[in-house]
């Protein structure tokens, strides 16, 4: 019954995809990051979900009028040489058998971040981009959060099995990469009603990305909410200061102690087998980089070793997959971004009209900030979150100069 009431759901997404494909994009961004069909007992749970809207999607937008080129901005052709950068170090790596198919997976990541790029052209539908993945996340870390207080915050907090973020590192920097989308719907929103659940979902968000017991993620929350302060007005530092009390008291009340031993050994790395594992595999990595700079090895090539499973750093993952070349485009659409959206928010944060602007600039930037931080010790370099949240960051500066 369950496959059935999804293979429904699908299908009406895909004809919506079809008639207003902006939507296909909506669609694509909440299966992408929830995930149903992994909860599937039945034949919908191999289906190819994501391939089918977005293969509905880009019909539609072959066929639609309302779409428009890509906004004029560097990182759209640093996005489209990185893509090929890909396809080059997927021609000539090292294990072909795995590169291929994880360069299909990436590749649709990056299609549906073009789809953005075409289909969200005004103020009103990035909202409901930005919102639309705060509610993905959000259904996911409601529960996760619900787990935690349930169960003493003594057991860990997953993502949805199969995805991205089934890691419990993974699901807290992406739980708390979505916090600020959820900031930014609150201030937005101007129901009563609706503030006081997104309050509700803020502060179940933080405890299941604390719950995930992940180092990574604490240092992932705190750049997030140290961004957010440090560019906050003193109406939204004030409604900082109960989420920040509600962390802490949870913390030193509630929370048990191993695992305020586990956060302690952030500052005794020299003597963590896990951290001593990691800068193992990066040394690993940086003789990868010497004997193949330029177009790197390919997907996947973690492979050549035997005790590890993926690089334990984007940084490292994409210099070694993909060379100098491809870290070198891939660094700058992050740093060019967060340059991008600390300008925008210096340049329209005083008058009334555009305050909306520095809005979405301090939450995108948080957002980008916390994963720079957590995806320093996880292989989480291809996430369609951090593309979109680019596309989204691009839309902005376009946007904005309209409405210079």
């Amino acid at each position: 019954m369950r496959d059935i009431g999804l293979l429904v759901s699908l299908l009406s997404l895909a004809s919506l995809a079809l008639w207003r494909p902006w939507l296909g994009v909506l669609a694509l961004a909440f299966f992408g990051f929830t995930q149903p069909h992994s909860y599937a007992d039945g034949f919908m749970r191999d289906f190819p979900v994501y391939w089918s809207l977005l293969g509905a999607t880009l019909v539609g937008a072959l066929f639609t009028r309302e779409r428009s080129l890509p906004p004029r901005d560097w990182r759209v052709a640093a996005l489209l040489l990185f893509w090929l950068g890909m396809l080059l170090s997927t021609y000539h790596a090292l294990f072909p058998n795995y590169a291929w198919p994880r360069f299909e997976q990436v590749s649709a990541v990056l299609a549906s971040t073009v789809l953005i790029l075409v289909l969200i052209d005004t103020r009103q539908k990035l909202f409901l981009l930005l919102a639309t993945i705060a509610l993905a996340f959000a259904l996911v870390t409601i529960k996760g959060g619900y787990w935690a207080v349930i169960y003493g915050f003594g057991d860990r907090v997953y993502g949805p099995p199969g995805s991205q973020y089934h890691d419990n590192n993974a699901f807290a920097v992406a739980a708390v990469m979505t916090i600020p989308l959820l900031l930014l719907w609150l201030r937005q929103s101007g129901n009563a009603w609706l503030q006081g659940l997104l309050g509700v979902i803020i502060a179940l968000s933080v405890l299941a990305a604390l719950s995930s017991w992940s180092r990574g993620g604490l240092l992932a929350l705190g750049t997030m909410g140290l961004l957010l302060l440090l560019a906050s007005t003193r109406r939204m530092a004030l409604g900082l200061v109960p989420l920040a009390v509600v962390a802490l008291v949870a913390v030193f009340c509630f929370f048990p102690e191993q695992w305020l031993e586990r956060m302690q050994s952030i500052a005794s790395y020299e003597t963590d087998g896990s951290a001593q594992g990691r800068l193992e595999v990066w040394q690993r990595g940086l003789g990868f980089i010497e004997r193949f700079p330029f177009f790197g090895t390919g997907f996947e090539s973690w492979t050549y070793g035997e005790r590890f499973q993926d690089w334990h750093s984007a940084y490292i993952e994409v210099a070694v997959e993909q060379g100098l070349v491809g870290f070198t485009l891939w660094l700058s659409l992050i740093l060019g971004s967060l340059a991008g959206l600390t300008k925008l928010a210096w340049r329209f944060g005083n008058a009334p009209e555009t305050a909306w602007i520095r809005d979405y600039s301090v939450t995108l930037r948080a957002s980008i900030g916390a994963y720079c931080v957590g995806s320093a010790f996880l292989g989480i370099a291809y996430w369609d979150l951090l593309f979109h949240l680019i596309a989204a960051a691009i839309l902005l500066q376009a946007l904005a100069h309209q409405e210079a």
